[in-house]
């Protein structure tokens, strides 16, 4: 390749929606990741998609929104040019609720969602039914929403990878860095500005529930991928000593995953799954300027959303690097 217009150093989903964005608009770009592809956090198991509720709305709230409805035709596009199936599927999500208190506050929430998210999807409250792909609820009522999706992790960013390529970039472990820099080095990138790792366990079930909603319960998420398998995840760890090993905790993981869905139980363990997420001190993910390199850039802390973050991401990365032409919400400048 030519001289690179763009070195993004950082082969996640971050990284590579970056360098996938400026590639489309006809930069040069060359990525550089000494790991591999999908070597962190975006080698994950569990890929939710998932908004946040729709509710007191901040500008943080409008970039996920915006994200998730450019979703589809993104992950589509990866998929023509790489030639891969990334495993989107627009598929929603269902969440019990605990009482009546809950449910009230789910009615206030979809009366808020009609407006919020402007037609585009909807936050329903309805009965359990007896589907076998309903989770129980103790006060009979789950939300439905139609704006959750999910994909596989890291099919998607290897697929990423591969469209980067099949527009003429470069992916590499190791190369020369030219142009415009833009870092995206997950938890350790994340730990130089004062962020830090928070350490994430899942599984993966070999259980067939494809086409199905993906689930929320307990805190976790139940994602029933295309290809006949249910992930589970995931942990939180702020303090960790192994980055990469599961333990306990992803059992009690498990436990709990039953326990809300009892129809998994019993499901072979195919995988088990550990790695470290990047997170800013704000939660956001943090874009634009780097704060210790000098006309450098960063894109990093896509803390639990970065693959539902990453198509805008990309976007508003490439129009600043390309053009000069800042979109960046100010609660997400480092």
């Amino acid at each position: 390749m030519a001289t690179a217009d763009i070195t993004v150093m950082g082969a996640g989903v971050f990284g590579l929606s970056v360098a996938y964005a400026c590639a489309r608009r006809g930069a040069l770009v060359r990525v550089i990741d000494p790991y591999g592809v999908a070597a962190g956090a975006s080698g994950g198991l569990v890929g939710a998609l998932a908004p946040h509720v729709p509710e007191n709305w901040n500008a943080k709230k409008a970039f996920q929104f915006e994200s998730l409805i450019m979703a589809e035709a993104f992950w589509a596009d990866v998929a023509a040019l790489s030639g891969q199936d990334v495993g989107y599927a627009r598929s929603g999500r269902l969440q019990p609720l605990a009482d009546a208190r809950a449910v009230n506050l789910a009615q206030e929430r979809a009366e808020s969602a009609a407006t919020l998210w402007q037609g585009k999807a909807r936050w329903d409250v309805i009965p359990v039914t007896d589907a076998p792909w309903m989770p129980p609820s103790p006060s009979g009522m789950v939300v439905h929403d139609t704006l959750s999706a999910l994909i596989h992790p890291r099919r998607a960013t290897r697929a990423l990878a591969d469209a980067v390529v099949a527009l003429g970039g470069e992916v590499l472990a190791d190369g020369r860095v030219e142009g415009k820099v833009v870092w995206a080095t997950g938890w350790h990138g994340m730990q130089e500005i004062g962020g830090n790792g928070v350490k994430g366990q899942a599984a993966l079930l070999d259980f067939n529930a494809a086409g199905q909603p993906q689930l929320f319960a307990d805190a976790l998420h139940i994602i029933p991928h295309g290809d006949g398998t249910v992930a589970i995840g995931s942990t939180s760890e702020r303090e960790f000593d192994d980055p990469y090993g599961t333990d306990d905790a992803l059992e009690d993981v498990l436990t709990r995953a039953y326990a809300a869905f009892p129809v998994l139980e019993g499901a072979p363990v195919l995988e088990r799954w550990a790695g470290v997420r990047p997170r800013s001190k704000s939660r956001a993910p943090v874009l634009g300027a780097h704060p210790l390199r000098r006309d450098e850039y960063i894109a990093n802390g896509g803390f639990k959303i970065g693959f539902g973050m990453a198509p805008k991401v990309g976007a508003v990365m490439a129009d600043l690097i390309l053009d000069g032409d800042d979109q960046i919400p100010d609660g997400f400048r480092a």
